[in-house]
This record gives C-alpha cells, structure tokens and sequence, in this order.
C-alpha cells in the first residue's frame, strides 16, 4: 500500500475473506490502532504502547482492530487472490 493509494481494500484473515461483522461489506480503509493502556498513560508511556491494525469499514464506518497476525489488503478492482476461500 502506497502513500497515495487512497482506495478502500478487501482483506483476507487466515486465506478468507473478511466482510464487516456489521454490515457485510468487503471494503475497507486501514490504518494503525494505539492499544493504550493506564499504566502508560498515567506515566507519560502512551507512545511507547503496541498497535493494532484497523479496519474501517466504507459503508458503516465499523471499526475492526486486529492485533498480532494482521490481515492482508488486496486492490478491490483486482479481486481476491486465488484460492481465498469466501
């Protein structure tokens, strides 16, 4: 994904096809997710907390976080990859 790649994506979880847990749709926009936590909070650490993937779905606006093991994004004009099960 590129600086200027301003099109929302489909995405695969574990070679399937995600959809919103809301709505169904399949595109989304992504960006990073700060999982803050009070301890680093209180002590000025916020920066230093890990993140997640967020996937924002385009048609309700559903947030999904996905920590560890990410989804991959794929171009929705080109479809999902071969072999990705629906």
């Amino acid at each position: 994904m590129g600086l200027f790649d301003m099109q929302p994506k489909l995405a695969t979880v574990l070679g399937k096809a995600f959809r919103c847990l809301v709505c169904g749709w399949r595109e989304f926009w992504s960006r990073e997710v700060k999982l803050n936590s009070t301890g680093a909070e209180m002590f000025g650490l916020a920066w230093a907390n890990q993140s997640a993937l967020g996937l924002i779905c385009d048609r309700c606006g559903y947030v999904h976080e996905f920590a560890g093991r990410r989804p991959e994004l794929h171009k929705a004009d080109k479809g999902y990859p071969a072999g990705t099960e629906d």
